[in-house]
This record gives C-alpha cells, sequence and structure tokens, in this order.
C-alpha cells in the first residue's frame, strides 16, 4: 500500500480514524499501515497521533488535543482540583483523573494513558474565575472542603478584592442552585461589612 507524505500529518496532532479519509477510502486499513510505518501512533480505539519526537522519544499529545479530536471540536472546558486549588479558598484535592465538563458525553475513559472523567453539562464558552468559583462549590464534597470553610474563605477573598462580587453573583445566578446562590450573597454580606 502507498502511503501518503506524512507531511499531511502535524506533530502533536490527535487524529480520528475518518480524518484519514481524503487520504484514502479504507480509512482503518489506512491507519494500520500508518502505524507500522511510525507516522502515527496509537491511542485509542479510532484515535490517533502523528508524535512530536523529544530528547526522549516521542512526546504525549496535550489533554486539550485529545479533548479536541475525541470530542470532535465540540466545545469543553477542563475544571476540577488543577483549576479550584488556584483558587485560594481552601480545596487542596487532588483526582487521578482530569474533569472535563462538554456537551457530548458523560463518563470515565482513558486516552493515551491519560484518565479523564468527562460530564456533560453547561458551562460558558470563556470561564473566568469566578465561574470557577462557583463550580468549586457545587462541587465542594468532591474538592473534599465544607461549604462552611468555603464561605468563610470566600468572603476573605472578596474582602481582598480578589473577585468580582457582581460577577459572582451573576454567575451563581446563572449556574448555582439556590443554596450555592445564597452562599455567595452571605459571603459578599460579609465582605460588605468593616473589619473590626
Amino acid at each position: 500500500m502507498a502511503l501518503p507524505a506524512t507531511r499531511r500529518f502535524r506533530r502533536g496532532k490527535v487524529y480520528r480514524t475518518r480524518d484519514l479519509g481524503p487520504l484514502g477510502k479504507n480509512t482503518s486499513r489506512l491507519a494500520k499501515a500508518l502505524v507500522q510505518e511510525g507516522v502515527l501512533l496509537k491511542l485509542a480505539g479510532g484515535l490517533y497521533v502523528h508524535p512530536r519526537i523529544g530528547k526522549f522519544g516521542p512526546v504525549p499529545p496535550t489533554d486539550e488535543e485529545l479533548m479536541r479530536a475525541f470530542l470532535g471540536g465540540s466545545p469543553f472546558v477542563f475544571t476540577g482540583p488543577d483549576r479550584w486549588n488556584l483558587l485560594g479558598l481552601g480545596s487542596t484535592a487532588m483526582f487521578s483523573a482530569r474533569l472535563v465538563y462538554n456537551t457530548k458525553r458523560s463518563g470515565e475513559l482513558e486516552l493515551g494513558g491519560k484518565r479523564f472523567l468527562l460530564r456533560r453539562v453547561r458551562f460558558p464558552a470563556r470561564p473566568d474565575p469566578e465561574w470557577f468559583v462557583v463550580d468549586l462549590l457545587e462541587n465542594h464534597r468532591m474538592a473534599g472542603v465544607s461549604r462552611e470553610m468555603l464561605e468563610e474563605n470566600l468572603g476573605a477573598a472578596l474582602r481582598a478584592g480578589r473577585f468580582a462580587v457582581q460577577k459572582l453573583k451573576a454567575v451563581a445566578s446563572e449556574y448555582g442552585t439556590k443554596s450555592t446562590q445564597a452562599l455567595v450573597a452571605r459571603a459578599a454580606r460579609a465582605a460588605a461589612q468593616p473589619a473590626d
């Protein structure tokens, strides 16, 4: 089988079997041949990467590139401990899988040796820190932190001007439960009180 020129593939990009359609009619056979030739590496059923080559061999694709290909370009956002812990509200959680909100699928899967926990939920196109605060409040059990501690720390953070109060209230109203909205309102009131 004559293989297509490798210059058609971009290093670090993840391809689905169907992406090979313009290169030949039997995409499964073509993918298998490209793997045998070392042009592509198989990541999971129907997913392949044209690897970047580093000092110690092939470099794995980024999580963003894996999700882009797996979800077929549909919107997604990474959330979870790596975002929550940066907020400085008391969360120090660690997960063995990355939490990914998307518009297509829910479930846990492994791609390219990495684990992902997918949830099909609503999220903004460009999440800002206030949205991640609301997301943490909604997932406080997963993060291993109490709502009481979060409320206290959020009040202090709002007092220090680390988050925009009105934006936080608007995000809580759109994406949070009634109890999250009430917590945000209480934290905002506490932040507005003069310090003792």
